[in-house]
């Protein structure tokens, strides 16, 4: 496992490498280089330069010039990615130190001549390789996922003609219309724009449609401010436009992220790091305890190295936890059904585990901590302000002022500047499917939805004519007929441009009086200081007979009505998910494409952060790796950033040793969601290359499933505990039992086969109910388990080592007395697996509370799986002791009634003998959070 730091910095360098050299002749995606035509920063030149460096013209490339472009580049598509086959996904869950002894003593085995114990042995390894492949799912599918985003057709023209062509078929040089509905082919310099606004969120994270137009940008400008460009991928949300192909296939925006995350490294889980480092100090005790034990019976006791390899295979078998590896991916999968029900679908395993250790979430704010649903939340007039309830498209909600509902009969004021907003717009809503969806732009469906929750009638307004919105205007006027027969111009844009168009505003008492701008300047700072989009509104009565509308029209006599803020809300149920987070110790913070001042506003309003100030993508652009690391730990609010800083800044946390989940839903959010430690996908509004880039996929697009997964995570991590807690001793008082034999230089009391058989059914049936017990109170109230710290501390290593030797004495007891009353070697062998397994049975109900006592009798039924494990248990032993087959496979024998009474007995010993340490920790250490496992 490499270092986080250094793994950490070393993709980020190599990121930044490709993110900076878009004129390549050549990159590599998913280990194929392929060729690209590109032009550096084809934003920043003039749109004539652009085609002159591209060697093309506004009448396209001929078909000729085309075909050797596609030859040079390839088609316009990404190529697919490097799949490992199924032989190797399934061997690979052979890879760990552990393992191999084991293989290695059954193999050891087979020399000696003991086919059945070989057998055995190997096939409880086959057995543990096959449940982690099962479970472990199909590939990851992210690169597909985006494959499937780029346009299907695209409108080109070739040799002075428009012609449509698949878009697989298009060339750097190529000239390519866009239209309202299509999604952008490839990276497009636009050469034309007529209204044209794309929606970008998915890209950049800005909740609403940019307006594009083809003048140059800034060389340093980000993404989400290149206005002479349309992305690869992206969506044209109204107007139309012209532009010139710049990029295709693997050289596109869309391209550099799919080659981020074909590049980016996913870091193994705290709890694999934790058991990888547990197994390698394991195999190496094991290994020394076997070669001294070795020695020691060939020295002192001259046993034969027949003998003595069976009892270091023995000792071997008997010290290594073979069952742990099944009843983690059991207790996990068991974790992920539950998820499941808490609108949770995890995609692998260890995830679920993972969540539990989290110190920070780093959550996109559109569609995700937001609605990404436009809404009215203010409105302004002379008469005095209105709040609007509700959230999103759905026209539930009222309007007041001065907390009473505001009705448009009572309020004129507010029936004018209603008007405005629900006629003057182009956007409808509907009810799909229980949902409500805007068709149109964002910003009026918001408007729209704002006019149904008063049921204004737009019905009754017959629309005569329409200067519809550009980007060089940022208004939208429209001639109706309203009800009266009367003509009336009404406009709706920025604030800035109507002020100046009017000389008039309307007063409170609904007279026309001069303009107060000064007043409005600062109406318009207040809204915008909340994060609010502000949009005004003016009309004009229209006392000729007319039917059509111009700019001149426009130029006089306009009446300001008023102001109407818009955001996109934060999800209530995030702001208390928030809340609940900060309680457990788990850090959240925002990471958006939005721009600072809406990001801002929005992480105070939720309550992320109390720092007003936000850092930007220009600001981390600049900003060295180690510049980020100092950052990340005092800012929780990022914004304007890019895929390239989305990622740069979870790698930040990661080499400051934070656990990290990444929550978001658009294509920008996937890199950085493959990189963190668990990525978190939204499942409604998320693109299918984030939910597969994700670990975890949220049904509900609800940031709050996210602190219930996290308790669920904890809740998974507190049962493994308690198994592994319980399953050690197990193996720690087999080794002992061999161990104190070869070194006394007795008879091994126990058959490796019959500890096989032991592990297999104590961690099959009694750690598994484990994985069924309930959330620990104060659960949530705790902080996260410390990234780094041990899977066993001092607490865990004395349980063991004290339960040990309470099972391993008394098995090895219970063997020697029945070889002193005279019974057979297979007789003693079956009293002393039936001690082992029994004293297993009566220490689970110890380790269902690993400090709390479990003699209450109101706790021995909350856990239902504890009895029918302890029933499955008990039928397995007793067919161990009675079955002839099972009796030659384990060198086990019948026993009579009566010979069950001293290992039950034991058991009761050992359950009260735990019980009372347990009583001597607590008055020890009264504090109820400590001692903890790790």
């Amino acid at each position: 496992m490499r270092d986080r730091s250094a793994a950490g910095e070393a993709q980020a360098g190599k990121i930044r490498r490709v993110m900076t050299q878009p004129s390549s002749t050549s990159v590599e995606l998913a280990g194929n280089t392929v060729p690209v035509l590109a032009v550096s920063d084809p934003f920043a030149l003039q749109a004539d330069d652009v085609l002159n460096t591209l060697r093309s013209n506004r009448d396209g490339l001929s078909g000729a010039e085309a075909a050797d472009r596609l030859k040079a580049t390839g088609p316009n598509r990404l190529p697919a990615p490097r799949k490992e086959g199924p032989f190797k996904r399934f061997f690979k869950h052979f890879n760990d130190i552990l393992i191999y002894i084991l293989l290695v003593a059954g193999v050891a085995k087979g020399f000696l001549g003991k086919w059945v114990d070989a057998c055995v042995i190997i096939a409880v390894a086959v057995i543990n390789a096959t449940v982690g492949f099962i479970q472990e799912g199909k590939a990851e599918e992210a690169l597909e996922g985006i494959r499937k985003m780029l346009s299907l057709r695209a409108h080109t023209r070739r040799e002075g003609e428009w012609i449509e062509l698949d878009g697989a078929d298009l060339v750097p040089g190529d000239i390519v219309r866009l239209r309202s509905g299509d999604r952008v082919p490839a990276d497009v310099r636009l050469i034309e724009a007529t209204n044209l606004r794309i929606e970008e969120s998915a890209l950049t994270g800005e909740s609403v449609p940019t307006d594009k137009s083809p003048e140059p940008v800034d060389a340093k400008a980000g993404i989400g401010d290149r206005r002479c460009m349309a992305y690869s991928g992206t969506l044209v949300a109204a107007g139309r436009g012209t532009g010139v192909v710049t990029a295709t296939g693997a050289a596109t925006e869309l391209g550099q992220i799919s080659r981020m995350m074909g590049e980016v490294e996913s870091l193994a889980t705290p709890l694999t790091r934790q058991m990888t480092a547990f197994g390698k100090r394991l195999s190496f005790v094991i290994i020394g305890m076997a070669a001294v034990m070795f020695v020691i019976g060939w020295l002192l006791y001259g046993f034969g190295l027949n003998e003595l390899f069976s009892a270091a295979i023995g000792f071997a078998v008997a010290a290594i936890p073979e069952g742990l590896p099944a009843i983690m991916t059991i207790t996990l999968a068991i974790g992920v059904h539950r998820m499941v029900q808490r609108n949770a679908i995890t995609r692998k395993l260890t995830a679920v585990e993972t969540l539990g250790s989290v110190t920070t979430i780093c959550s996109d704010k559109t569609g995700t901590l937001t609605r990404n649903e436009m809404t009215v939340r203010h409105l302004v007039t002379r008469a005095g302000q209105y709040d609007v309830e509700g959230i999103g498209y759905s026209p539930e909600g009222r309007i007041l002022r001065d907390g009473q509902e505001a009705s448009l009969a009572a309020n004129p004021d507010l029936q004018a500047l209603i008007e405005v907003m629900a006629v003057c717009n182009d956007s409808e809503i509907a009810q799909e499917d229980g949902h409500w969806k805007v068709i149109g732009e964002p910003t009026e469906g918001a408007l729209r939805t704002l006019g149904r929750k008063v049921n204004f009638q737009r019905k009754d307004h017959q629309r005569l004519a329409v200067v519809p919105f550009e980007s060089e205007n940022k208004f939208m006027a429209t001639l109706d007929r309203v009800p009266g027969n009367d003509l009336r111009i009404l406009l709706k844009g920025a604030p800035d441009r109507l002020l100046s168009r009017c000389a008039e505003e309307r007063a409170a008492n609904g007279e026309t009086q001069p303009l107060d701008r000064e007043f409005w300047e600062n109406q318009i700072d207040g809204l915008g200081s909340q994060g609010l989009r502000v949009l005004a509104a003016a009309n004009r009565e229209v006392k000729e007979d007319k039917s059509d509308l111009t700019i001149e029209d426009l130029d006089k006599d306009l009446v300001f009505l008023g102001l109407v803020g818009i955001i996109d809300p934060p999800r209530p149920e995030a702001i208390e998910a928030i809340a609940a987070c900060k309680q457990a110790g788990i850090r959240v913070k925002m990471i958006t494409g939005d721009h600072a001042g809406t990001a801002t506003a929005i992480g105070w309003e939720m309550g992320i952060t109390e720092n007003p100030k936000a850092i930007t993508g220009a600001e981390l652009e600049a900003a060295s790796d180690e510049d980020l690391r100092q950052i990340v730990p005092d800012t929780d609010i990022f914004a304007r950033t890019s895929p390239e800083h989305k990622l740069r800044l979870v790698q930040a946390l990661q080499a400051n040793n934070e656990v990290v989940a990444m929550t978001g839903d658009g294509m920008n959010d996937a890199p950085a969601l493959k990189r963190a430690d668990v990525g978190v996908a939204m499942g409604i509004k998320g693109t299918e290359a984030t939910k597969e880039a994700a670990d975890i996929v949220l049904a509900d697009d609800n940031f709050a499933s996210i602190e219930r997964a996290v308790e669920e995570g904890r809740t998974i991590y507190d049962n493994l505990q308690k198994a592994i807690l319980f399953i050690l001793p197990t193996n720690g008082a087999q080794a002992l039992v061999i161990l104190v034999a070869v070194l006394l230089g007795l008879d091994l009391p126990l058959a490796p086969v019959q500890i096989l058989w032991a592990n297999m059914v104590t961690a099959v049936t009694l750690s598994l109910a484990l994985a069924y017990e309930p959330a620990e109170p104060e659960l949530m109230r705790r902080p996260p388990r410390r990234p780094g710290a041990p899977i066993l501390g001092e607490f865990a290593l004395w349980r063991i080592a004290f339960v040990s030797v309470l099972i391993g004495g008394a098995t090895l007891t219970v063997f020697r007395f029945e070889e002193h009353r005279g019974d057979s070697t297979a007789v003693a062998q079956t009293m002393a697996v039936n001690t082992l397994v029994l004293g297993q049975l009566f220490y689970l109900f110890n380790a269902r509370f690993i400090r709390e006592s479990s003699l209450r009798f109101g706790l021995l039924f909350t856990n239902r799986v504890v009895w029918i494990s302890i029933g499955v248990l008990i039928v397995l032993q007793l067919l161990f002791v009675y079955v002839p087959l099972l009796n030659l496979l384990f060198y086990s024998a019948p026993i009579s009634a009566r010979d069950w009474f001293l290992p039950i007995g034991i058991g009761v010993f050992i359950f009260l003998a735990v019980e009372a340490e347990k009583a001597v920790i607590r008055k020890l250490n009264p504090d109820r959070s400590g001692p903890r496992l790790g």
